[in-house]
């Protein structure tokens, strides 16, 4: 693989952090290229080739809903054709809550690109999201940006997809509290809601499930142990099979009441267990104050 090309292409909501993963990529030695009409994504694929430099080459496109709808219907197409010429494709959309979109609109005063004199900007939001549906359906890894900083997409864009290799298998396993919501970005989800909680310990209440103390208290206990056990071999058994029909990306999101104690703990123990047998494996603390992504 060592002259294959790569290609990212960077898609989603007006807001999302478009900007910000090409510019990351950029920084990671990508040649990027910003709202380039789909149907001259073979040109600059062969510019590339003829001319980009390293044993493998890389290129990032940034493709949105200012494309013609026809450019956006052919682009999985497109992409599949240069997949047969021997060029390793990903696609990553980025959204997040119409309410946060538009407090972002809100402070930076900004001009929706689809927004029409007199229409609303929720309006606009919506009619982004019926545009770039198909497109969303097909994409590779998504990431919801609702609850990140820029600094946190910036890990994810590096760990999660700049380490990804072209033929490996990228795993995150997230804890999350079901009070916050489920993680939209998540392909599975269990609910440790059933097991015992740290939380009504006094003396670990204020303590979260990378501390020693919780981990004492959940090891000790049965229940938490044959989940643990549970949900690491069918990660382990299926997996391979993601692998094998060219899965770039897979989520696994583990929730309990708060986010805190258990899931924490839970996300720890079972990436530990997969990264004997897996690379890449990733983990995150959604609710915790400090949730960046984790490598191995």
């Amino acid at each position: 693989m060592s002259g294959e090309l790569r290609l990212i292409i960077v898609s989603g909501l007006s807001g999302s952090g478009k900007s910000v993963a090409l510019h990351v990529l950029e920084d990671l030695g990508y040649y990027c290229i910003d709202n380039l009409p789909a149907r001259l994504l073979n040109a600059a694929v062969n510019e590339v080739r003829a001319h980009g430099a390293g044993a493998v080459k890389r290129l990032a496109v940034g493709v949105d809903a200012r494309n013609h709808t026809k450019n956006l219907d052919d682009l999985p197409g497109l992409l599949q054709q240069l997949r047969t010429q021997g060029v390793s494709t990903d696609i990553i959309f980025l959204h997040a809550s119409d309410e946060i979109l538009l407090q972002r609109y809100s402070e930076s005063r900004r001009r929706h690109p689809l927004a029409e004199k007199g229409k609303q900007l929720r309006a606009a939001i919506a009619r982004e999201r019926s545009i770039l549906d198909e497109l969303q359906l097909s994409a590779d890894l998504i990431i919801d940006t609702s609850q990140s900083s820029i600094y946190e997409l910036a890990d994810v864009i590096r760990s999660r997809v700049d380490r990804r290799g072209v033929e490996n298998l990228s795993v995150l396993i997230e804890s999350f509290g079901f009070k916050h919501g489920i993680p939209t970005d998540a392909d599975f989800v269990f609910d440790l809601r059933s097991l015992p909680n740290p939380y009504w310990t006094v003396t670990l209440r204020g303590l979260t499930g990378l501390d020693q103390e919780v981990q004492d208290f959940l090891d000790g206990h049965d229940k938490f142990m044959a989940m643990c056990e549970d949900i690491s071999t069918f990660l382990a058994r299926w997996i391979p099979h993601y692998r094998d029909v060219n899965r770039g990306y897979l989520t696994v999101a583990l929730g309990c009441t708060g986010g805190q104690h258990r899931s924490v703990h839970m996300t720890e123990k079972v990436a530990a267990e997969l990264r004997k047998h897996h690379d890449s494996v990733l983990t995150r603390h959604n609710n915790l104050p400090e949730h960046r992504l984790n490598p191995d």
